[in-house]
């Protein structure tokens, strides 16, 4: 028996199909690795202050290039990773 998410999934050893929101999730899940709440590729998590800023202004200059020309879930998943990841760096960097 399957759940409704299993719908979207792609076949197994199939990627999901390329868009703009699949890009950004990529962008915002590697600020989460580097800035240490998730585990690299190697399994381990480590923290890089300067990788995730470089991974938030990269999602900054996404948001600025693509004004007008998003719909507006891509919008709102933009901002609102956005606010989330610099407040969670503004976290992490208060702790270290």
């Amino acid at each position: 028996m399957s759940s409704p998410g299993d719908r979207d999934a792609p076949p197994t050893g199939q990627l999901p199909k390329l868009d703009f929101s699949i890009f950004v999730m990529s962008i915002i899940g590697s600020a989460h690795v580097h800035l240490g709440d998730m585990p690299g590729p190697d399994g381990h998590a480590e923290r890089s202050l300067d990788l995730a800023q470089q991974n938030i202004e990269l999602l900054t200059l996404l948001e600025e290039k693509t004004k007008g020309n998003l719909t507006g879930e891509e919008e709102r998943l933009l901002t609102q990773a956005l606010d989330e990841l610099r407040e969670r760096l503004a976290e992490v960097s208060k702790e270290t």
